[in-house]
């Protein structure tokens, strides 16, 4: 299964002033296999500490941080020589051993010549910051995202189908988008989880993936219960419960109320913090104004909440997996909250911070809006075929935007200032955006 995060671990491995890597994700993303595939490709050999299996691996972090100490116990205990710019040393599960994260910081001024890769989870470095001091500016970090829709037609369809996609070829694809947009049908429902992914392309079985979907979510719950403060955990759940039924409002504005009766912000704010810090969600604020720079006009108190894959979010709504087989109907499912989940992911995966925009009076609303090379994009999203883009003309009126965009099923169109992009080549957003006919 190739990950195009690959080439950002190359791009880490051969950067002058390269420091320790974190890399960061939530529980069953692939950290582990990710970075071992990258020591397997990029290294003559790799040691491995696995803070979990190795709990005794811990205490080679109790006398001091000195890593020219730390390196030499490392060796003792595996048997194996750590060389530099020939070894990775890969600390798995680091945030079992909260003194390994403060280490960073010394590889990082006192033995830059090592290679030195962490993978932890979201909760477990959030959890250990008030313990130990976090190596602010002392690493380099990455995020570990489930499969974005090039990755999974990478591991279903092939390399050809997944490179002109990759580039955005439009020209080719015209004859095969009934094909491209079947696998984005089957994207919706799989999602990125990778065990997932891998399974349905050898089998092609909706019903195993629901499966598989099920024990990841039941995992997250049992993860919930084991690092959640006991006060928090019962409002974590519900937040987590109600995602599909925010998503599936016309209005996908996060509602306190409508996790609990008579809720308020104060409620549910640190249980919704705990949540995104694990990665099972995130936040997509609304914006006060599409101008530049965009985070500046964002208010965290009003959001919208996604899920951390639009397949986890199937099997929490227990949509049934056939609704794949019933021509468009998947697009339209929850008054589109899963193809919203989907450019949310697909955003995400390309970097961006979405936010979104709506009018003071309501009237308007814009699902996205991202900074997109030097501008702001507003972003319109259409399940179906309906092109209506009111709201889009009111943003661009009111802000004096040249360029907005719509992803709908219909096929690219340039407008000038309106462009129509597939929802299958939103991940070429930029390029595409950028284009003039």
């Amino acid at each position: 299964m190739e990950r195009l995060l690959m080439n950002e671990l190359i791009a880490w491995k051969n950067r002058t002033g390269r420091k320790p890597l974190l890399l960061r994700g939530a529980r069953q993303t692939g950290k582990t296999w990710l970075l071992e595939e990258f020591g397997r490709r990029e290294f003559t050999d790799m040691v491995k500490v696995d803070f979990m299996l190795d709990a005794q691996a811990r205490s080679i972090f109790e006398r001091d941080l000195d890593p020219h100490r730390i390196i030499s116990q490392i060796e003792l205990r595996y048997g194996k020589r750590v060389v530099p710019g020939e070894t990775l040393l890969f600390f798995d599960e680091i945030q079992e051993a909260p003194r390994g994260i403060t280490a960073l910081k010394y590889f990082c001024e006192q033995a830059p010549e090592y290679f030195v890769a962490t993978g932890g989870s979201y909760m477990g470095v959030a959890l250990r910051r008030e313990e130990e001091s976090y190596p602010v500016g002392k690493v380099d970090l990455l995020t570990l995202r489930p499969l974005c829709f090039e990755e999974f037609l990478r591991a279903v369809a092939g390399a050809p189908l997944a490179d002109a996609v990759a580039s955005a070829d439009l020209d080719s694809l015209t004859q095969v988008q009934d094909v491209i947009t079947e696998h984005l049908k089957d994207y919706l429902v799989v999602g990125g989880m990778p065990e997932v992914v891998a399974a349905f392309a050898k089998s092609r079985d909706y019903f195993e993936a629901r499966r598989l979907q099920s024990l990841i979510v039941s995992d997250y719950d049992a993860d919930f219960s084991k690092h959640a403060p006991a006060r928090l955990l019962e409002r974590m759940r519900l937040v987590w419960k109600s995602l599909p039924t925010h998503l599936s409002r016309e209005n996908k504005k996060f509602i306190y109320g409508a996790v609990r009766p008579g809720a308020r912000a104060r409620d549910f704010e640190e249980s919704i913090q705990w949540l995104s810090d694990y990665g099972a969600v995130h936040k997509v604020c609304r914006a006060s104004a599409l101008r530049l720079p965009l985070s500046s006009h964002q208010d965290e108190s009003i959001f919208k909440l996604f899920c951390l894959d639009v397949g986890l979010l199937c099997a929490l709504s227990g949509l049934e997996p056939s609704v794949v087989l019933d021509g468009s109907l998947l697009f339209t499912e929850f008054k589109g909250a899963l193809t919203e989940q989907y450019v949310a992911q697909e955003l995400l995966a390309q970097g961006h911070d979405p936010a979104y925009w709506s009018s003071d009076t309501g009237r308007a609303e814009v699902d996205f809006a991202v900074q997109s090379k030097s501008i702001v994009l507003p972003i319109e999203v259409k399940a179906g075929e309906n092109l209506q883009s009111k709201s889009l003309r009111v943003a661009c009126e009111k802000f004096a935007l040249d360029r907005a965009v719509r992803t709908s099923l219909s096929k690219y169109r340039d407008e000038g200032r309106l462009i129509n992009i597939p929802l299958w080549a939103i991940g070429c957003l930029d390029n595409l955006a950028a284009k003039r006919q």
